[in-house]
């Protein structure tokens, strides 16, 4: 995922908005839609491309271009029904990647079942949260520590596959700092920059937000 991808939030409730905006703040192409009127004229200001229509339609989804979207946000917990109709008419055109919010745990798993490639829960994970790790390719996942530091649990790529940290210089290259190792389960803060990184390793960095678009 990332910035070059497009996106459709259904559903512009506070979760559902925030997402949306996030994306759009980043730079996104972001479509959001809400059947009710009055949510979509409150976000027009700030969501460019905003829609009032029935997400449970099978023709308004192929009208709205629905089968272009590269990731579609299904931000209506408080509608199972319409969470489900909508996971499974994506997922009948074609959509790759479709996350919906969810409010219990047996949600979560009809979600699942009906086609939903990852769900999520509004307590624990907000809204730019979300948008942040959506943006973030590569980023598995972020914590912002300050409004100028974040922690980030990063993915190794391939070409850094076989290099050891002191090699990759990372820090000098993108203003990261390597805290901890992440191999099989275990958390490691014990590094040694000369031993080569394999593809089993995840990296917890620390980094300036505004340094993170150099990876």
């Amino acid at each position: 995922m990332g910035i070059n991808q497009s996106y459709a939030v259904f559903g512009l409730g506070r979760y559902g908005a925030a997402v949306a905006k996030e994306l759009v703040a980043n730079g996104a192409e972001v479509l959001a839609v809400d059947s009710n009127e009055e949510l979509v004229n409150d976000a027009i200001a700030e969501i460019p491309y905003c829609k009032c229509a029935d997400i449970t339609d099978p023709e308004v989804i192929k009208q709205l271009g629905i089968a272009n979207i590269d990731v579609v946000i299904i931000a209506m917990a408080n509608s199972l029904e319409a969470s489900v109709m909508a996971t499974m008419l994506c997922k009948e055109i074609g959509v790759k990647t479709v996350i919906a919010k969810c409010a219990t745990d047996m949600d979560c798993k009809i979600l699942s079942k009906v086609g939903a490639d990852c769900v999520v829960f509004p307590e624990s994970e907000s809204g730019i949260r979300l948008a942040k790790n959506l943006l973030s390719s590569g980023f598995v996942d972020i914590m912002d520590l300050s409004t100028d530091v974040s922690m980030i649990e990063l993915e190794i790529r391939p070409e850094w596959i076989g290099k050891s940290l002191m090699e990759l210089n990372l820090r000098k290259k993108y203003s990261i700092n390597v805290v901890a190792i992440i191999q099989d389960g275990n958390v490691r803060t014990d590094i040694d920059p000369e031993k080569p990184l394999n593809q089993s390793m995840r990296l917890i960095v620390i980094a300036n937000p505004s340094r993170l678009r150099k990876l």
